[in-house]
C-alpha cells in the first residue's frame, strides 16, 4: 500500500473529473533553458510545444538507421521490450531503447533534449520510459485517446503531473500517416478513468489499449471544449507535450510510414510509488524504478 496522498483518483466505478492540482511549467521565469519564454507560455496554455526541427537531416539519418537496424534484429524482436502488430506481426515499438541502444542513449543525453525537459520540470530528470515507435504504411495501427498520466499514475505510481514526453519524427509527419492529435488545454483537467485494472493488463495495453481507456461521451466533451491538434512536420521536428494531454493518432493506411523516438522524462522529485490503482507494477522497462538522473 502506498502512503502518499491520491490527488488523481481513477479506475474506479465511475468516470471522475478532478482540476489539475500540479504545475504545468516547474521551473521559475528567470531559470535557464533552451525554452524562449513565449514558447514555454504557449506550453503552459496548451500544454504542448513543437519544433519545426530539434535534430539536423544528418543526425536524423543516424537515428533513422538505428531504428532500422533494431527492428530488423531477430534478438531484439524476441525480446519482451519488442512489442508486435497482432495483424502484420511487424514490430509495433521497442522500449527501453536508450537501454538497448547506445545511439538513442545519447540522443536523451544530448542538451537539446534534455534540457528542455529539466527545463519544464524544473529539476533533474530521469527517463521514465523511452521507445521507438514503428508505423509503416499499409495499415499499422492507432494508439487510441487517451492520458498518459493516467496510466502512469495508476499503474506505475507517479504521484503528480511532474512528467513531460517528446516524441521526435524520423520520417516525415503527414497529415495522413497517422500522425500525433492532441486536445488543446486538456492537460489541465485529470479524466479518472471507470473499471479495474486488470493483472498484467500491460500485456494487452500495448497492443491495444483497454482499460484506462476514456468513454465515448467523455471525449467527445474534451473534444468540444478544447479542439483537436493534428501535428505536422519533416523528420527532425519534435513535439513536446504535457504527461496529462488527452492524445492519440489514427491507422496509417498510407504507403508512407511515420517512425519517431518517444521519450519520457520524470522529475527525480516525482518518483514512482506503489500504483494507486493496479494489482502489481508494470516491468522496469515500461515504468523505470531506477530514478538516476540523466547526465
Amino acid at each position: 500500500m502506498t502512503t502518499v496522498a491520491d490527488l488523481y483518483p481513477t479506475r474506479g466505478s465511475s468516470e471522475t473529473v478532478t482540476p489539475r492540482a500540479d504545475p504545468v511549467v516547474w521551473s521559475g521565469p528567470g531559470d535557464p533553458g533552451p525554452i524562449r519564454p513565449a514558447e514555454l507560455s504557449g506550453f503552459e496554455r496548451d500544454g504542448f510545444l513543437a519544433i519545426e526541427q530539434l535534430i539536423t537531416p544528418d543526425e536524423v539519418a543516424v537515428y533513422h538507421s538505428e531504428l532500422e537496424r533494431l527492428i530488423a534484429d531477430p534478438g531484439v524482436r524476441a525480446d519482451e521490450r519488442s512489442i508486435i502488430e497482432p495483424k502484420s506481426q511487424d514490430v509495433r515499438s521497442v522500449f527501453e531503447v536508450h537501454r538497448i541502444s547506445e545511439v538513442f542513449a545519447n540522443l536523451v543525453r544530448d542538451p537539446r533534449v534534455v534540457g528542455r525537459a529539466r527545463q519544464i520540470l524544473g529539476s533533474e530528470v530521469y527517463v521514465h520510459q523511452s521507445r521507438i515507435n514503428v508505423k509503416p504504411g499499409f495499415g499499422a495501427s492507432g494508439f487510441y485517446w487517451h492520458s498518459d498520466f493516467e496510466t502512469w499514475h495508476a499503474e506505475d505510481g507517479l504521484p503528480n503531473m511532474r512528467a513531460v514526453s517528446v516524441s521526435i519524427a524520423l520520417t516525415e509527419n503527414h497529415d495522413t500517416n497517422g500522425g500525433l492529435m492532441i486536445m488543446p488545454g486538456s492537460h489541465r483537467t485529470f479524466l479518472g478513468c471507470a473499471g479495474a485494472t486488470p493483472k498484467d493488463n500491460y500485456k494487452k495495453s500495448l497492443q491495444m489499449q483497454d482499460a484506462g481507456t476514456p468513454s465515448d461521451k467523455a471525449l467527445t466533451e474534451f473534444a468540444d471544449a478544447h479542439g483537436i491538434r493534428l501535428f505536422t512536420g519533416k523528420a527532425g521536428s519534435a513535439t513536446w507535450f504535457d504527461c496529462n494531454c488527452m492524445h492519440g493518432s489514427g491507422d496509417n493506411i498510407t504507403p508512407y510510414p511515420r517512425s519517431n523516438v518517444f521519450i519520457v522524462f520524470n522529475s527525480v522529485e516525482n518518483t514512482a510509488v506503489e500504483p494507486f490503482a493496479a494489482p502489481v507494477r508494470r516491468p522496469e522497462f515500461i515504468g523505470a524504478r531506477d530514478f538516476t538522473p540523466v547526465r
